[in-house]
């Protein structure tokens, strides 16, 4: 007689009895049971240990950026962010919860325990019983609610990243230009266009997860697969299920086609332009509006048959009719657009022509570029010259890299100091508007000779001063004149640095901590290693007196000794963030930066970083896209203290929709142009990075007739050019020719700083306009072309680049100076506008080979295919426009034959003779040949005598 069965015993061990499996004893399932307690109480103490590494450094991440934030002044930013993420986070994860878990139960409910088991049972054990079926159907019921809700999570995490669309629906600024295919203001494809993608696209993704969850009770629980037949079926209660979810997801298909689909065609990328084609209007539109009522027709149909149990059959057909309506919605509009549009491309294509160039010229700020015609006959004299004088004084004849090499080695003064870029700027200097070239002296902690926790965060914390000089003079030796030097900074001009510490700066990517029981090293002072040290003082930085707060750093920064170190006291504050284009970007991340941040001098002798910032879309319909961005404006200036670190943004455009957008959600934050301080409203300038855009983009958009526009009769493109690189080779780049400047724009009374850039007709040489930026006061941000006469040749760069090749005396010389010893740079060719003719200058320099120092030795001038070199640029011009006329007229009245050699020729001949074997003589020493340097000497002597010099 077999044991009876306990009434409450499991059903699946039950089932394992009835197929002869016999269970273990009591005693060993306890043992195991003990077991399996102590593993699950070890694996959760795991669980936690691994959490906590995991989640820990995350914590300390958010709470010091919270710090942070609060340091300079910006926890609106910050909490906006968190709150905003929180609140878009609950409330997807709620949706998603409950529409995941209601349709999960609403599959999994109704057990019918008295049908017929699933034939064939893999495992041999037999037919799966009822009880069997009735316990995985509990499971799955108790699956449900863990699994939905970590569906839920996930779908919340995803949708978090979007806060930024959902606030900027919310607060969408009208842009008061409409489309001009469906009439909708610009801001509804910028703002609120993307969160209805963003809504959609969640409700489509919980569509699909949704059906699966259904699916998977369907076919492995209730589905019945018969021996014979093999034939699928579903009870009508999962059939009407089904069918409702696939409805729905065909309903929002035909939404998402609807909302996103057709309005996303203005945006498209084509030829010959950009947004919504003839074909497109036409055709595609049109057919994607049947291919959305086809999938509101579907959705009803399989709505239908699955209450009608007819689902399968329905739905294989409706898909098929779908998908037969969505490949000949692609496929007409190609062929009609093959057959019919383009053999009339042009005809068809105008009015979209006319919106694109319009769309492009307004979403880029060149629809308001004033232009302005030159004289064909426009000729430079030397009165004209001399009129436009602040133009010649300010002519930068140092290039940046040449220059950036030069203040390397004589203004580092120790291996630990880097000057990272060099910025152009104006001051008013006794009075006068200069052009000057600064860059900051900066700390690198790499070069450090020795490194550690006290060098690299204690002691050595900040860079030192500023060094800057006019952009056009050179001392007799060829070095730049510098009328800021040395340590401390030494002024030689009406500008002094009060505070020259840097501890925010363009190379400051590393924490440090002052101040604090280390002295911090200022400057080297004196002789050997005797050095001047200073305290940080600044509000910037965030306290650390605290143990809880040494603890956060340490986490944060992963240094332990944060905590440990006994050098830290209440005073010390933790500086980080400290690079300034990233400062900029992490307190305002909505905006973009431009990549040249520069210093300023102020009136009260700090120094202050300025950057400029930009907000931009990719959606302005029709407008032309680079890069995925099809608008952009210059809405904001950041000003960032290179001494504590403060940071303050100024709205510069308030009529742009995004800036007053984000104003709206950051109220507070950025504060009016007006109240920016005016030492620092003098300093600022038009963006280089924007105006490279809008200057490409203008080159084929002030093409304003359609015509013209299809055909680019009348297209220019940027001069090609190079730049100087740290080994003396040149590197052609795109970035020549956009220069900042001070001129006198022609029709103007004063002198500016302007920002320029000019133009050659496309696949040609000659120029055939310059495009400027203004700068100063009132004028700041206008934008102006002056174009020469088409009919009139006027040589472009790379033409007067070939005549000054062509030049036997520029030739001779470089090939003289280009020897062992020594090589020439070629300074990049400048464009100096004069009246309403141009002037072409080069800049040559001299360096020893393998040395760092190049030397100013030469300038070139070109105009007019008229080439003059001399050791100055006023030489130079003297020589094209000044005392070569008066040469020839004084020999003219003396009856001096052409091509007779004067006396005065003879000497200057006699001169260039000892020049040359002075410059030999020089590249010798530098390369330690005093064989060739007594050589030389020599020559240059005999050459002194026979110019009567004892």
């Amino acid at each position: 007689m077999s044991n009876p069965m306990p009434p409450d015993e499991d059903p699946f061990v039950r089932h394992l009895r009835e197929a002869g499996i016999r269970p273990l004893r009591s005693k060993r399932v306890a043992g195991r049971r003990g077991g399996n307690r102590r593993r699950r109480i070890l694996f959760g103490l795991m669980l936690l240990l691994v959490v906590g590494l995991l989640f820990l450094p995350a914590l300390a991440l958010r709470l010091s950026d919270w710090l942070w934030f609060r340091e300079i002044g910006f926890e609106r930013i910050f909490v906006t962010k968190i709150a905003a993420q929180w609140a878009i986070g609950l409330l997807a994860g709620i949706v998603a919860f409950l529409f995941l878990y209601g349709n999960a139960r609403f599959a999994l409910a109704g057990v019918d325990p008295d049908r017929e088991s699933i034939h064939g049972y893999v495992g041999g054990i037999g037919g799966i019983s009822n009880e069997l079926r009735s316990m995985l159907e509990r499971k799955s019921v108790r699956l449900a609610l863990p699994w939905t809700a970590f569906l839920a999570i996930m779908a919340a995490l995803s949708v978090t990243r979007e806060w930024i669309t959902a606030l900027q629906a919310i607060h969408g600024t009208p842009f008061g230009r409409i489309d001009p295919v469906f009439g909708r203001d610009i801001g509804y494809y910028v703002f609120s266009l993307p969160a209805i993608e963003v809504a959609l696209g969640f409700a489509f993704a919980m569509l699909i997860v949704a059906l699966l969850l259904v699916a998977l009770p369907i076919y492995l629980v209730r589905a019945e697969i018969g021996a014979v037949a093999n034939r699928l079926s579903i009870r009508p209660r999962p059939q009407a299920h089904f069918a409702l979810l696939a409805g729905v997801m065909l309903l929002v298909t035909a939404l998402r086609i609807h909302y996103v689909r057709i309005p996303g065609l203005l945006f498209g990328d084509h030829a010959p332009l950009a947004g919504a084609t003839y074909t497109d209007l036409q055709i595609r539109i049109p057919a994607l509006h049947v291919l959305s009522i086809a999938a509101l027709i579907g959705a009803a149909l399989i709505a239908w048959a699955g209450f009608r149990g007819r689902l399968v059959r329905v739905t294989i057909r409706v898909v098929l009719v779908y998908v037969a309506i969505a490949i000949a919605s692609g496929i007409v509009p190609s062929l009609y657009q093959r057959l019919v549009v383009q053999p009339n491309e042009l005809a068809r294509e105008t009015p979209q022509i006319i919106h694109h160039i319009a769309a492009t010229r307004a979403a880029w700020g060149i629809d308001s570029v004033e232009s302005r015609d030159l004289a064909p006959d426009a000729a430079l004299t030397p009165e004209i010259i001399a009129d436009n004088r602040a133009t010649i004084d300010n002519v930068r004849l140092w290039d940046r890299e040449p220059l950036l090499q030069t203040f390397g080695q004589i203004q580092s003064i120790r291996t630990y100091y880097d000057f990272i870029a060099v910025d152009d700027d104006r001051y008013r200097l006794d009075g006068d508007l200069r052009q000057v070239m600064l860059s900051a002296r900066e700390l690198n902690t790499e070069a450090l000779p020795t490194r550690g926790f006290i060098n690299e965060h204690l002691t050595y914390t900040h860079g030192m001063g500023v060094t800057l000089g006019p952009s056009n003079e050179v001392t007799p030796e060829g070095l730049p004149v510098l009328f800021i030097k040395d340590l401390p900074p030494v002024s030689t001009v009406d500008l002094e640095i009060t505070r020259p510490q840097i501890y925010f700066g363009e190379r400051s990517n590393d924490f440090v901590l002052a101040p604090s029981g280390q002295r911090e090293f200022d400057y080297p002072a004196g002789e050997g290693d005797a050095a001047a040290y200073s305290a940080y003082d600044g509000a910037g930085g965030v306290p650390v007196a605290s143990f809880g707060r040494r603890l956060l750093y340490a986490f944060r920064f992963g240094s332990l000794n944060i905590l440990l170190s006994s050098d830290l006291d209440e005073r010390t504050r933790i500086l980080y963030h400290r690079a300034v284009r990233e400062r900029a970007h992490r307190a305002l991340p909505f905006l973009l930066f431009d990549r040249d941040p520069y210093l300023v001098i102020r009136e009260n002798g700090r120094l202050t970083w300025l950057l400029d910032a930009y907000t931009a879309s990719g959606r302005y319909p029709y407008s032309e896209s680079v890069g995925g961005v099809n608008y952009m404006r210059n809405s904001a200036k950041v000003a960032i203290d290179a001494y504590d670190g403060t940071v303050r943004a100024f709205i510069t455009e308030p009529g742009d929709p995004i800036i007053r957008t984000m104003d709206a959600i950051y109220p507070g934050v950025m504060l009016p142009f007006d109240s920016m301080p005016g030492d620092l409203r003098a300093h600022i300038r038009y963006p280089e990075d924007l105006f490279r855009l809008q200057t490409s983009l203008y080159a084929t958009y002030h093409m304003g007739n359609p015509e013209t526009f299809y055909h680019r009769e009348d297209q220019w493109q940027i001069p090609g050019g190079s730049t100087a690189l740290p080994s003396g080779e040149r590197q052609s780049t795109g970035e020549a020719f956009l220069r900042h400047m001070v001129m006198r724009l022609p029709g103007e009374p004063d002198e500016e700083f302007i920002l320029m850039r000019p133009f050659t007709p496309r696949q040609k040489d000659n120029l055939a306009a310059w495009m400027i930026a203004r700068n100063d006061g009132e004028e700041y941000g206008r934008l102006a072309v002056y174009k020469f006469p088409r009919q009139s040749l006027v040589f472009g760069p790379n033409q007067i680049v070939n005549r000054i090749n062509q030049d036997t005396e520029v030739a001779r010389q470089i090939s003289l100076w280009d020897q062992r010893g020594s090589e020439v740079l070629r300074g990049e060719l400048l464009v100096i506008p004069i009246g309403g003719s141009l002037i072409y200058v080069q800049p040559l320099y001299l360096r020893a080979q393998g040395g760092r120092i190049p030397e100013l030795k030469r300038v070139v001038a070109a105009h007019e295919g008229q080439v003059a070199m001399a050791e100055t640029l006023d030489a130079a011009l003297a020589a094209l426009f000044g005392e070569a006329a008066r040469a020839g007229a004084a020999d003219e009245a003396e009856g001096v034959p052409a091509g007779a050699a004067t006396a005065s020729e003879t000497t200057r001949e006699l001169g260039r003779r000892a020049l040359e074997h002075y410059e030999r003589a020089r590249a010798a020493q530098r390369s330690e040949d005093w064989a060739t340097y007594g050589e030389e000497m020599r020559k240059l002597g005999e050459v002194l005598r026979e110019m009567g010099v004892e």
